[in-house]
């Protein structure tokens, strides 16, 4: 997969479990571990915009484009 979503590693970072984020954001915690585990096809912006508020990051610390070769 070329968009690699590390998810895990910024909340790692904040110290943030999943359980508190999801209730954070709004979504449940299935549809924050199908993110988390790069299984997702899609995000919705929103979803994205409330993971960096909650975060306090950039939507470029949560996703990252590898070239694939």
């Amino acid at each position: 997969m070329a968009i690699v979503v590390n998810l895990d590693v910024v909340m790692a970072k904040r110290k943030i479990s999943a359980g508190d984020l999801a209730e954070k954001i709004g979504i449940t915690p299935a549809n924050l571990s199908v993110l988390k585990n790069n299984k997702a096809k899609a995000i919705r912006f929103s979803t994205l915009e409330e993971l960096c508020k909650a975060l306090d990051c950039q939507p470029g610390d949560i996703l990252e484009f590898i070239k694939e070769e």
